[in-house]
């Protein structure tokens, strides 16, 4: 079983393994997640990552409603450029689960610390969100990072800011999330988004520390489904039900 860290990679050469021994011929369809998650006994999201990881390498072909085909063969040797994705690239869904974790604890501490002053600048981020949209510029995504690290600002506590701040930057030089996002078409999910903001200031503003817990937590939950429906590659109408690899929930205190 492949290590804890980085669990996709694992996967993911063990089905450069499949396809290097000839199982699967040029064209043809890999088998549907479902069976690959029942095959390695793991998570969809999971192979969901290895495959984001194939579709890179340039060996799978990911087809909306259809399913994934072989379009190459791997190398030998991985070349330079496939390597340092190996080695520097998370997966998007892994992603996710560390921001739900820690972000949804930044904004229950958030609430205690906040000030009159970072609710201004909070509702003007969000203004500024709305008119993103509005202009229907829906690749910018400058005032949701800003809203997400001014909530960790406003903890008045320094390494908070700084690992939101590096999150964010995993997320804007990950060509993995690149690659998932780049399967979107529908892009009214951001509205939704931007509602989950409204929900999360508004328990900031009222410095409801469990309200904002939860708020946060459930914005993250929302983007989660929201991804794996939209980059599923077999069933455009999966509802994201598997999400067995994100086992947490909140629990009142």
């Amino acid at each position: 079983m492949p290590s804890a860290n980085r669990l996709y990679q694992g996967i993911g050469n063990e089905l450069k393994l499949l396809l290097k021994s000839g199982i699967y011929k040029i064209g043809d369809r890999l088998p549907p997640e479902r069976d690959i998650a029942e095959t390695f006994s793991v998570s969809r999201t999971v192979v969901r990552e290895a495959l984001i990881m194939l579709e890179l390498e340039n060996l799978i072909e990911v087809k909306k409603g259809s399913g994934v085909y072989v379009i190459n063969y791997p190398e030998e040797v991985l070349s330079e450029k496939n390597r340092k994705i190996e080695e520097d690239d998370f997966g998007p869904f892994e992603l996710l689960q560390a921001r739900q974790l820690i972000e949804s604890n930044i904004a229950a501490f958030a609430a205690s610390q906040i000030v009159k002053s970072d609710i201004i600048e909070l509702r003007a981020i969000l203004e500024q969100e709305r008119q993103t949209l509005e202009q229907n510029k829906l690749y910018d995504y400058t005032a949701d990072e800003m809203f997400h690290i001014t909530i960790a600002r406003a903890t008045k506590n320094s390494i908070l800011e700084r690992i939101l701040e590096d999150l964010w930057y995993k997320r804007s030089s990950s060509k993995m999330w690149d690659q998932l996002q780049s399967r979107i078409t529908d892009h009214s999910y951001r509205k939704k988004w931007l509602y989950d903001h409204e929900k999360i200031l508004q328990a900031l503003q009222l410095k409801d520390a469990m309200a904002a817990r939860h708020a946060m937590w459930q914005h993250l939950e929302n983007v989660k489904h929201t991804l794996m429906t939209v980059s599923d590659s077999e069933d455009p109408n999966f509802d994201g039900y598997l999400f067995d690899s994100i086992p947490v929930t909140i629990v009142n205190q």
